[in-house]
C-alpha cells in the first residue's frame, strides 16, 4: 500500500493566520490537498497534525482520513515527515508527502510519481518542471529508519542527496510542484491562477 502523508501541522507564521484553512476553490486549502490525495491512486491517506490541530482535523471531518499528532511540530516540517513515517503501518510500501499548502497539485501528480516507484518497485520519486525538483515527494519504506534518522535543520532534502541512485525524476506540466503558499502575496497569486 502506498500512502499520502499530508503535512498539516505549521504554524503559518509567515502567513499571520493558518493558512490551510484559508478559503481555495470552494473548499479550504488543506482539503483541496486532502481532495486530490483521495482522487489519486494512492490507498490511504494520513494527516498530520500540530497547530490549530483542533481546527483542522474539523475543517477535515468528512473525509475518510487518518490522523496523527506530531506533538514537536515547532521543530519544523521534517519532524512532521517523521511523525508520519512513525505512524504508517508495518505493511506500508511508500508515502509521497505532500504540503498542506499546495491546493494546485492535481492527482495526476501523484499518479506520476506512483507508477514510478511501481515501474521500479523502490526508491524516491520526485516530480520536475522545468529542470526544477519540486513536491510532494514519494519516498519507499524502505528509507523509514533513515528518515526518522534525519536531522530537522537539513529535511529531506538530505535523503535525496545522499541516495542519487533511488531517485527518478518524474517530468510534469504543473508549475504548482514548485511553489508553496508562505506569504499573503502567495496565497493571492495561487487563488488568481486558479481563477
Amino acid at each position: 500500500m502506498i500512502w499520502a502523508v499530508v503535512l498539516a501541522a505549521g504554524e503559518s507564521r509567515r502567513m499571520g493566520t493558518q493558512k490551510l484553512l484559508l478559503p481555495f476553490g470552494g473548499a479550504t486549502v488543506v482539503e483541496s490537498v486532502v481532495r486530490a490525495a483521495l482522487d489519486s491512486s494512492l490507498d490511504e491517506t494520513l494527516v498530520v497534525l500540530g497547530a490549530d490541530a483542533a481546527r483542522i482535523r474539523q475543517a477535515l471531518k468528512s473525509y475518510p482520513l487518518t490522523f496523527a499528532t506530531n506533538k514537536d511540530y515547532r521543530l519544523g516540517m521534517l519532524s512532521s515527515v517523521q511523525a508520519g513515517f512513525r505512524a504508517l503501518p508495518a505493511g506500508a510500501e511508500a508515502a509521497v508527502v505532500m504540503l498542506g499548502d499546495q491546493p494546485a497539485i492535481p492527482a495526476a501528480v501523484i499518479d506520476g510519481l506512483v507508477r514510478a516507484f511501481r515501474r521500479k518497485g523502490w526508491g524516491i520519486a520526485v516530480p520536475v518542471h522545468g529542470g526544477r525538483r519540486g513536491h510532494p515527494l514519494l519516498v519507499g519504506t524502505a528509507f523509514r529508519d533513515e528518515v526518522l534518522a534525519l536531522d530537522p535543520a537539513v529535511g529531506l532534502r538530505q535523503l535525496v542527496l545522499a541516495h542519487p541512485e533511488a531517485v527518478e525524476e518524474v517530468a510534469v506540466d504543473e508549475a504548482a510542484v514548485l511553489t508553496d503558499m508562505d506569504r499573503a502575496e502567495d496565497y493571492k497569486k495561487l487563488c488568481a491562477r486558479r481563477r
